[in-house]
Order: structure tokens, then sequence, then C-alpha cells
């Protein structure tokens, strides 16, 4: 991909008063070290070869002079480190900030590609990173480059032959560098995609790590652990060989450049075209002209950790969220809860198959269905078309004759309340995880939301109540009362439309039957949609919908389907058999 050059320096613009008083910290600081060779060649070729009588007093002033061109030396040097860094740090903090904001925009089909661990890295690692060459970069680069040019200047008035003689290394040096700056690019982007791979590994091992134990499976993970840390490692083996070729290579071009002046300059004492004080010079300024060198091939590789890693944060915030409102998008301000499917097609790619095709349903407001097939029909898929976490295919999804894609998302999705199997708590409190569902809500609110649950009682009886820690994903609450948590949640937001997907199925019986008496209270008054896997928990349904690979193939009340003895009946009787 281009370097978005004029997208990376727009980053600087919130503190750039700042930075630009670090970068002439940074000037004053370079110009004042060219002075010292100076004022080493005055003292060693004016002072020390004049009138001795008179010497003293002028080295004593010199030194005077020194001391206090190395106080503003420091005190500028602790401005630069300190205030450059925090200008890098408020950099990444916004740079991470905006890339997190843009994550929760990006829709399900996003997610569903990426891992989770992937994109921790890009978030952590690379910012660290490019942090690092937004604070250091121009910092470091003036300095040097003032540093190399000023030492060029002078070395040019004392000795032009000699200093010509020097130069011709430098575009060699050039070349060399920017052949391997190219190698070291593309091996250091290797490495973070290793390393990010690493992470995804770790936190898909850890994320499941109750399932591994009861798998006894330790070894299995170690193994793919391993498998990705060894791929991280040969990545990482390449940049060394790269590194070490580059830096060796400068080094010898230094060598070369450091003999070349003593050969040259030993000759021109010899032929009287140089004093001895004018070589010593010469010398200490090769110093800061090769320093600027050896410095900039080693923040070469802060370079391309840098660019590779804006170039990998570019490449999310240049991912467009594939599913946003509309421009003049409608504000939901009173919800009916009429849901109608209009000859609705939906496939999550373009390569794949249909999941439905010209599907058509309507849902009246108040009304209580449930939805019911086999595995793979497409259930949860066709009520995640409400709220717009997929986008149909074909077709119209309206919400009271409006079609959702003219809905603004915020107010759509704040009108529909959904009760999963798989629970997700985050972790904190009890009141956190409710508050969730508003929260604007206040404590009285939390607790009423959590009594309509039935999570009341339970809820005190934990060490600190509805101030306990529940760990990360509720780990120390059983199933039933992590779903009655999120009913709670869910009373707590008082959607005009629910879904529940399977919300017992995962539960004993006792724990269903709480959780089966929390969900019909919040169903009350509300167009309610259930997704259903065990059907004796659906025969109140106002209406079943079968949905099968063919689409909707039957619908009516529970016994007005055993009657007909079709697609519900078969499936019906066939739970039945299993449960005997």
């Amino acid at each position: 991909m281009n370097f978005p050059i004029k997208k990376f320096f727009s980053y600087y613009k919130p503190y750039l008063r700042l930075f630009l008083a670090v970068l002439a910290c940074a000037i004053i600081v370079s110009s004042i070290t060219l002075v010292f060779p100076l004022l080493v060649r005055y003292i060693t070729k004016e002072i020390l070869e004049g009138d001795l009588s008179t010497a003293l007093r002028d080295v004593y002033w010199i030194g005077g002079l020194m001391l206090v061109l190395v106080a503003i030396q420091n005190i500028g040097n602790y401005f630069v480190d300190y205030k450059g860094h925090e200008v890098g740090g408020r950099m990444e903090s916004d740079l991470r900030s905006e890339l997190f904001t843009h994550m929760q925009k990006l829709s399900f089909s996003f997610y569903d590609k990426e891992k989770t661990g992937q994109l921790m890295s890009r978030l952590t690692n690379d910012l660290l990173m490019l942090s690092e060459l937004y604070h250091h970069g121009p910092e470091d680069y003036i300095k040097y480059l003032i540093r190399f040019l000023g030492a060029f200047v002078i070395l040019f008035f004392i000795n032009a032959p000699l200093t010509i003689a020097v130069f011709c290394f430098l575009p060699i040096l050039g070349i060399f560098s920017l052949y391997f700056n190219k190698v070291l690019n593309r091996t250091l982007r290797n490495n973070k995609e290793r390393i990010a791979d690493v992470n995804a590994q770790v936190e898909d091992s850890l994320s499941g790590v109750r399932v591994v134990k009861s798998f006894a499976n330790e070894h299995v993970e170690i193994e793919k652990f391993n498998r990705e840390n060894s791929r991280f490692l040969d990545s990482r083996k390449k940049t060394y060989k790269a590194e070490a070729y580059f830096y060796n290579g400068v080094e010898t071009f230094i060598q070369l450049i450091t003999i070349t002046v003593i050969i040259f300059g030993s000759a021109s004492i010899v032929n009287n075209t140089l004093d001895l004080a004018d070589l010593i010079t010469f010398l200490l300024y090769i110093g800061f002209m090769i320093e600027p060198i050896q410095r900039m091939t080693h923040m070469s590789t802060q370079l391309q950790e840098g660019v590779t890693g804006f170039q990998r944060f570019m490449e999310i915030m240049n991912v467009k969220p594939a599913i946003q409102s509309k421009e003049n998008a409608i504000t939901l301000r009173e919800v009916w809860g009429d849901v109608e499917f209009k000859q609705v097609t939906f496939r999550y790619e373009d390569h794949l198959d249909n999941v439905f095709s010209d599907l058509s349903l309507q849902v009246r407001r108040g009304e209580y269905i449930a939805l019911v097939g086999p595995s793979g029909a497409g259930k949860t898929t066709l009520c995640s078309l409400i709220p717009r976490f997929y986008e149909v295919t074909a077709g119209n999804v309206l919400i009271d004759g409006i079609n959702v894609k003219d809905i603004e998302l915020q107010s759509l999705r704040a009108s529909i309340g959904i009760v999963q199997q798989d629970v997700y708590l985050f972790t904190g409190t009890v009141m956190d995880n409710i508050r969730y569902g508003w929260p604007a809500a206040t404590d009285e609110e939390i607790i009423a939301a959590a009594k309509h649950a039935n999570a009341h009682n339970f809820i005190l009886s934990l060490p600190n109540g509805y101030h306990s820690e529940i760990g990360q994903r509720g780990v120390k609450l059983s199933g039933g009362q992590k779903q009655r948590l999120s009913i709670a949640r869910v009373f707590l937001k008082n959607p005009p439309i629910l879904i529940f997907d399977e919300a017992t199925s995962a539960l004993d019986n006792e724990s269903e039957s709480i959780v089966k008496q929390s969900l019909e209270t919040l169903a009350k008054g509300r167009t309610t949609i259930v997704i259903a896997h065990r059907l004796s928990t659906i025969r109140n349904a106002g209406r079943i919908i079968v949905l099968t690979e063919d689409g909707i193939v039957e619908q009516g009340t529970h016994d007005a389907l055993l009657a007909r003895d079709g697609a519900y009946a078969n499936l019906y009787s066939k739970q039945f058999e299993l449960q005997v």
C-alpha cells in the first residue's frame, strides 16, 4: 500500500507548538555540540601557540564558556527527552483511541474473519513502535542532520580536498542503506504478522482454558503455541541476518572513512598543507559526521518498525463499516413493534450459497412467535437482520413499516433487546453488568430490573451483593445466574422488540424454569421472537414458524402444527424420542 504521508503527519497537529519547541531545543543542542571542537581548535592553535603569559586566563575563559554551553545543552536535552516522549505518548494515545473507536463501528462480517489476538497486536505493539517513530523520528533526523551538515561545512573550510575524499564514500553508503531499508521493511512487517499470530494463539488458548483442561489437551495447546512461536523466531532470524549485514556494512564504510582521513591527513601534514591542530579538529568533526551515519543506520530499524506499524494501523482504518447509518436517517421515537420481512434473500458472502431466498414473514405488534427448525436453517441469521448485524442481500426488513436501512443504527438497536444462549458478561461487578443495558440508570432502577429478572435474591447472597466482582466473562456465576443477569440487563434497556436466541437451551431444568419465568415476564406487552431448541418451551407461543433450508414451511399454534403431522410434528416427535 502507498504510505499516506499527509495522514501520518496530521497526528502532530494537536501538539504542533510543543513539538516545534522540542525540535527547536534539539537544533540548539546539536548546534552547541558543533561548537566544542572549534573551541578545542582555538585553544590548541591560537592560545597555546600564542603568548603563553596570558594563555592560562584565556583557557579558563574558554573553560567557563564550555561549562555554560554544557549547562544549556543538558537543560535542552532534558526538555527534548521529557516533552518529546510526552508528545509521542499523547499521539500514541490518540491513535489507539481512534483505532479502537473505529473497531467499535465495524460490522459482524469484519469480526467473522479477524482474530482477536491479531487486532490486539495492532492496538498495542504496532502503536507502541509507531509512537517511538513519532517522537524520535523528526527530532533525531533533524538533530543528526544538523551535526552532519555542520561538520561537513566546517571540515570543508579546514581542508576541502580531504573533505571531498570523505564525501565520495557517502553516495555508495546511501545506496547500500536504501537497499537494506527495503529488506528490513519486509522482514519487520513479517515479524508483526507473526507476533500477532502468537497473540491470537495465546488469546484463543487462554479464553478456552476450561475446555483445554476438561479434555486434558494442554499438550495440544502447547504444540500450537510452539508452532506459532517458532514461526515468529524464524521471522526474527531473517531480521537479525538483514540487520547484521546492514550494520556491519555501514561500520565497514565508517572504518574506511576513518582510515582515509588518517592516511591523507598525515600525508597533508608531511606536505605542510595541514597542521596537527587542524588534523585533530578534523578527526573530532569526522566523529560528528560518522555518529549521525551510525545513529541513522540504527534509526532505520526504528523507522521501518514505525512505518510498518502505521501501515497496519491504516489497513484497519481504511476498512469501511459494512453497515452504517444513511445520511438523514430516521431516528425512532416511539416504536410499536411491527416487524416484517419482505421477500428477503441473504448470503454471508457473494461466493457462498443463500441462507434463505425470497422469505416473507410478518410479526404483529405485541405478538409472541417462535422460530424452530433444524440447525443451519438460518434462524439466528434471520433475527440478526432485524438490528442490521448483517445486511440483506435482497428484499427488505421493516419495523413499523420503515425499512431498517433508513433508520439510524443507534436508535434501531436501542429498540431491540437480545437475550442469547451464550451470555457475555464483562469483567466488573454485578451492578456494572446490569447497568450496561442503560448506562444512565440509577442503582434503584438496576435493583428493580434484577427483581423482574428473578436475580435479586441470588445477587444478595453473593459476598458483596450488587458490588460483587464476577470475574472475566462471569466465571464465578452459574449458567442460570449469568442468564438472569443478561435478562436484567434487557429489562433495564426496556426495548419494545425482543429476540430470545435459544436462551434456555444450555440450562438445567431448575435454572430453565426460573429463567423461563423471567423471560415470560420480560415478554409481556412486547413483540417477541423466540429461537427455540427445546420445543417444549414454546408450546404457549402465539405462532410457531418452522424454518428449514427451503424457507418457511409451516406456521401455526403448537396444537395446530401437531395435528397437521408435518415438519413440526416430525421435529417434536424426534425430540420427544430423544428425551425418552
